[in-house]
């Protein structure tokens, strides 16, 4: 028998009290500066796209590079390290933390997602768990990235993967859902040295 509102009842859902950790007017001004002041600026303006990010909140360290095309949800909820690159079209959907360790490359396209909805919740309850992409890791074109995953120190994850599952340091993964596919060696062997010690 079909029973309407058996597994979802949208009229329900509510977004937690705090859950944004800003005002809604905070968020709102946020979008309007994305959409415009940010989305709209030169692909050579790196410091002007850091400096907006940094006033709404965002911890950023040196020599970043974001693109214009870049989205982030809540800037407040973000952290980057020194000299990563975050590349066109990705998304930050930053409803909960992602930290992003240094030298980290996120290319073009890929989603790091810290947000879903428990499909156990006639309500559809909404949450966040914190994404952490340590030093040195590449996520390479289109690459989704689920709630609550960490991606080890210089671990590579291959295009258009899917992780949904934390992936260890200094590895090789793609597919969807990704798997290890083997280690990254380094041509001059310093990675191993340091895995080493």
């Amino acid at each position: 028998m079909d029973v309407p509102g058996a597994y979802q009842r949208m009229e329900l859902f509510r977004v937690p009290p705090g859950f944004r950790k800003r005002s809604a007017v905070i968020v709102q001004l946020w979008w309007i500066v994305q959409g415009s002041f940010f989305a709209l600026s030169p692909q050579i303006m790196y410091g002007w796209r850091v400096w907006l990010l940094r006033l709404f909140g965002a911890r950023i360290g040196k020599g970043v590079i974001i693109r214009p095309t870049v989205r982030t949800t809540y800037p407040w909820n973000i952290q980057i390290g020194d000299y990563c690159h975050i590349g066109d079209n990705s998304e930050l959907y930053s409803l909960g933390e992602i930290e992003i360790g240094d030298r980290v490359v996120v290319s073009q396209r890929s989603y790091l997602c810290t947000g879903s909805h428990d499909h156990t919740s006639t309500a559809f309850d909404i949450f966040a768990k914190k994404i952490v992409i340590e030093s040195e890791a590449w996520l390479a074109t289109d690459v989704f990235v689920a709630p609550g995953v960490s991606i080890g120190r210089g671990a590579v994850i291959g295009a258009r993967s899917s992780v949904f599952r934390d992936i260890p340091p200094g590895v090789i993964c793609r597919g969807s859902p990704a798997e290890i596919v083997g280690p990254r060696v380094m041509k001059n062997g310093v990675a191993d040295a340091l895995q080493r010690q």
